[in-house]
């Protein structure tokens, strides 16, 4: 229970910082916010694999690999789109330091989640 309580705080303080990038009077755009779309399919090629792959404890799978690649590929995208809109003058600078600072804690928010409930133990995500 005080991982679940403690994982919540973290993606709580990190769509804080993802808020305060669009929210605040200096800044005032909510581009940013488009954000949130990384985070929601952050996870789905990893619960595909998981799925897909055969559940052998092989120490790789080609399925497994290729989870990784598009997870990654969905991180630095994430991490790259705040960087993109300031470049381009979209967003302000600092607004983009928020956002990217919200990306780095929710983003480890969401792989202490799958370390944490990810064993295949009795109490684990898959029982959701």
């Amino acid at each position: 229970v005080a991982a679940l309580v403690a994982l919540s705080f973290s993606g709580a303080i990190g769509l804080t910082f993802l808020m305060l990038g669009c929210a605040l009077e200096y800044y005032g755009v909510y581009w940013p916010l488009f954000v949130l779309i990384f985070y929601f399919i952050c996870p789905i090629p990893h619960f595909i694999a998981r799925r897909v792959g055969d559940d052998s404890d092989a120490a790789s799978s080609a399925c497994r690999e290729l989870a990784y690649f598009f997870t990654t590929g969905i991180v630095v995208s994430a991490f790259g789109f705040p960087i993109i809109l300031a470049r381009v003058e979209a967003i302000q600078w600092g607004a983009c330091g928020l956002v990217l600072a919200g990306n780095a804690v929710i983003f480890l928010t969401i792989l202490g989640f799958f370390l944490v409930f990810g064993r295949g133990d009795d109490f684990s995500w898959e029982q959701w």
